[in-house]
């Protein structure tokens, strides 16, 4: 078999049913895999830091000898420093997702994936080893949730990469399986890492030194030793998938390919991690802290890349100045940034309003607490699974932008029930009595933001040309994906306050706006455009 494609027309009836069907869906049904475990490495902290708190890992910043009061005081720091872990986790993930934007063209859809896949491995052998001892101090795990942005970064060069295998009539279901597929990472790592961690393969660390055997903390470093199928996900990606020209006019061998892929997911993390400099240790604002890094990030392509690279690139960030490439940037945020950033959030949120009830006791906890930790993957797991729905509703009505429309006025009444139901359990005596309708609701705001995100991949590629549809769909998805930093952050710092509904409105004043933007330049009758 071919690795590099040189002849490739899907459009062409013949060519798509006597070739180009078969190859397409193989490397569709590989990459499906690879983009799952993807979205569970990025994802994991979003449960790793409800267990870190249940578990007491305080990164040696509650030392012997400190007042009770003192104490307190700590416990409310170190809480908001749990929110900041699947926050970078999002910075990375997102500013990552920039070169990866553009990485297809560059390298080579097999090379890319094959090569993003295997970086996984970093991060979940480094969770392994860091949750095996209590005393790991904060900064390495500033560090893995910082490498586990691998993981986001993926999704914009695996998104870009499938949609020049399929006809333009397909787009809408093969990206949403692609994508929804690939999303259920989330649900299943929500749902296996609580399940591993009771499964005693190690030993572990405690506080005072001591070795723990057979109880839940040596378990606890399973969270990052089950995503060991990463290694067979990206020899399968190696050895099966290919590079096709239309993709990559100028087709790359491998070692190439690979250079090239390693040469830009550096420079995006090299701005990533400068961000998260920004963000906990300098403590700098984190909407001063995001236009400071996408705007890094860029500088550092455009400027640091070898001549070959910034040839490619030049011609690629002509989408940049695109009206249209800004507004469904907007509107693709309010559908994946919000799934993802809810999905980043959700667990810690959920033990936060429900089971850390009192703000002047960090350490009671409600014993009528509800066991959040059973229900919460179910949230990823339905938004991921209607976003082929989302894709294939749109291709069925023949218009995206009218499923944006519909999906998005439920998202907004939903996000209104959210807060309103967060009120009522932070003012009852019983906030328990209010866990089902708090999460109902946040079942339907998973469900209509993966209906939306299903239906923007089918309008993208009738707004754009092929050429630029890739490079779109990547820079979208890499701007949303900030989602996933800016909503844990939001969160965080409304817990901190005592006003979590706060976050809730400015979310649906959000959503209210690109309602209006999808409706004026997509959805109305006489738009211009009919996507």
């Amino acid at each position: 078999m071919k690795t590099n494609l040189e002849e490739w027309n899907v459009e062409d009836p013949v060519f798509w049913e006597q070739k180009g069907k078969k190859i397409a869906y193989r490397n569709l049904w590989l990459s499906i895999p690879a983009l799952l475990l993807s979205f569970a490495v990025w994802m994991m902290w979003s449960i790793i830091t409800t267990k870190m708190k249940e578990f007491n890992f305080h990164f040696g910043m509650i030392t012997p000898g400190m007042s009770e009061e003192m104490v307190k005081e700590q416990l409310v720091v170190i809480n908001n420093l749990y929110y900041t872990l699947p926050a970078i986790a999002g910075l990375a993930g997102a500013t990552l997702r920039i070169p990866n934007s553009f990485l297809i063209a560059l390298g080579g859809g097999r090379n890319v994936v094959f090569t993003t896949t295997a970086l996984l491995l970093i991060p979940a052998f480094g969770v392994g080893f860091a949750l095996a001892d209590q005393n790991t101090p904060y900064i390495t795990f500033a560090v893995l949730a910082l490498l586990s942005g691998f993981g986001g970064g993926n999704f914009a060069s695996s998104m870009s990469n499938i949609s020049y295998f399929f006809p333009k009539r397909m787009q809408g279901t093969s990206l949403g399986l692609n994508a929804g597929i690939g999303n259920l990472g989330v649900g299943i790592m929500q749902k296996m890492i609580p399940f591993v961690i009771g499964i005693f393969l190690f030993s572990a660390v405690g506080a005072e030194g001591e070795v723990i055997e057979n109880q839940p903390l040596a378990g606890l470093q399973n969270a990052g030793w089950i995503w060991i199928p990463i290694v067979f996900a990206a020899v399968a990606a190696y050895f099966g998938m290919n590079n096709v020209v239309t993709g990559t006019p100028k087709l790359p061998g491998t070692v190439q390919g690979i250079a090239k892929t390693l040469f830009m997911v550096g420079i995006g993390l090299l701005s990533a991690a400068l961000g998260s400099y920004l963000l906990v240790g300098l403590e700098i604002n984190m909407w001063i802290v995001l236009p400071v890094v996408v705007i890094l990030t860029l500088l550092l392509m455009k400027y640091l890349s070898p001549k070959d690279i910034k040839q490619s690139l030049d011609k690629q960030f002509s989408i940049l100045s695109d009206k249209h490439n800004w507004i469904m940037t907007i509107i693709y945020t309010m559908t994946f940034g919000s799934f993802i950033g809810f999905s980043a959030a959700f667990p810690k949120l959920c033990q936060d309003i429900f089971v850390y009830t009192d703000p002047a006791n960090p350490q009671y906890t409600n014993p009528n607490a509800p066991d959040f930790l059973t229900w919460v993957f179910i949230g990823p797991m339905l938004g991921a699974l209607v976003r082929p729905v989302g894709g294939w509703l749109s291709d069925k009505m023949n218009s995206g932008s009218r499923v944006t429309t519909y999906s998005t006025v439920v998202t907004v009444i939903a996000t209104l029930a959210v807060a309103y139901f967060v009120v009522q359990a932070r003012e009852s005596a019983t906030p328990e009595a209010y866990w089902w309708p708090f999460f109902a609701c946040f079942m339907v705001l998973f469900v209509t933001t993966g209906i939306g995100n299903g239906s923007t991949f089918r309008s993208i590629p009738y707004i754009f040309s092929k050429e630029k549809a890739g490079p779109v769909l990547g820079w979208t998805s890499a701007i949303a994906a900030y989602g996933a930093f800016i909503i844990p952050q939001v969160f965080g710092e409304q817990i901190q306050m005592g006003t979590p509904e706060y976050a809730l409105y400015g979310f649906g004043i959000y959503y209210v706006i690109c309602l209006g933007l999808n409706w004026w330049y997509y959805d109305r009758s006489g738009s211009g455009i009919d996507c």
